[in-house]
């Protein structure tokens, strides 16, 4: 096959704000984890399916593992149960540390696109 460039659960794309390495953004219609810190405007590769942990979560919240649907918040930069303004992406990986009052979580992303 000539057409086949490579897997999708990784992919080359500009950042779109200043990222940590590892740190989380939405990348045109996806959420992703930014494999190296890169500068706004930078090409890098960004990982998109996968369990992360930890990640910054909205601290109200309870999650619990796999029955929660985790979205993105792209204003704040967390990831939070709220779905109104924010970009589904995956579910909650572990409900260890995640209780309201928590900052950090884990989670499952599974490729959704916005």
């Amino acid at each position: 096959m000539k057409n086949y460039q490579q897997l999708g659960d990784n992919f080359q794309a500009p950042a779109p704000y200043a990222v940590a390495s590892g740190g989380a953004a939405l990348v045109g219609a996806v959420v992703a984890f930014a494999s190296v810190a890169a500068a706004i405007g930078e090409e890098i590769a960004w990982v998109r399916v996968g369990v992360f942990n930890p990640v910054p979560k909205a601290a109200s919240q309870a999650w619990i593992a796999w029955t929660t649907k985790i979205y993105w918040d792209n204003i704040a930069r967390v990831f939070t149960s709220t779905s109104a303004g924010n970009t589904l992406c995956g579910v909650a990986a572990s409900n260890v540390g995640a209780g309201a009052g928590e900052t950090v979580g884990a989670v499952l992303l599974t490729g959704q696109i916005a």
